[in-house]
């Protein structure tokens, strides 16, 4: 089954397509961004064997987040638009004891872009893309405790604080779609 795109008022999520790699390595050259989110820098070849893994991966699902607004053409389903570029945002399925939790991550990787809501409405969508393809009752979003901007995007879409891994300085925070549903109206409203 091929992903399709996600339209919403502000992003468009694409499918992370091989043409977006060159610009995603470029974002991970970035100490600042490769801290904020635990990764460690590859080589450009080693991002497109990600890239691939990733892609071939049923338990992984990455969508690239265009911002609307720089978009230089009209959105075409399966082109990559690569100026509109701003970051990603996934979900992985990896607890084999509990198929309907998902992690989810979001990354607004371009600085002039951070701030603008394009990160919360991501996240909504791609809850929203989990609950309806995959049953996800449960989100966990795993956020180094010095990525201030994300515990507080997390903890105001009612997201709660589960653990912390003082080995990792790592707050670990869930939110179960049942939370959701009585939850912030707009969050409801978007999502189910």
């Amino acid at each position: 089954m091929m992903t399709r795109s996600i339209v919403g008022e502000k992003v468009i999520l694409v499918p992370y397509m091989k043409e977006h790699v060159p610009r995603y390595h470029q974002w991970m050259q970035d100490p600042a961004l490769l801290a904020a989110t635990a990764s460690e820098p590859l080589t450009l070849d080693e991002e497109y064997q990600m890239h691939h893994t990733w892609t071939q991966d049923p338990r992984k699902h990455t969508f690239i987040v265009l911002d609307k607004q720089l978009l230089r053409e009209e959105f075409v389903e399966g082109h990559p638009h690569e100026e509109a570029m701003v970051g990603d945002v996934n979900i992985y399925m990896n607890d084999p004891d509990d198929l309907q939790l998902a992690e989810i991550e979001i990354m607004i990787a371009e600085p002039e872009s951070r701030g603008k809501g394009l990160g919360k409405a991501s996240i909504l969508m791609m809850m929203s893309f989990a609950i309806k393809n995959y049953g996800i009752q449960t989100f966990r979003a795993k956020i180094g405790e010095s990525n201030k901007p994300s515990l507080d995007l997390f903890r105001k879409l009612g997201f709660q604080d589960v653990s912390y891994s003082d080995a990792f300085k790592e707050v670990t925070l869930e939110l179960t779609v049942q939370e959701l549903s009585v939850g912030e109206p707009t969050a409801s409203k978007e999502v189910l």
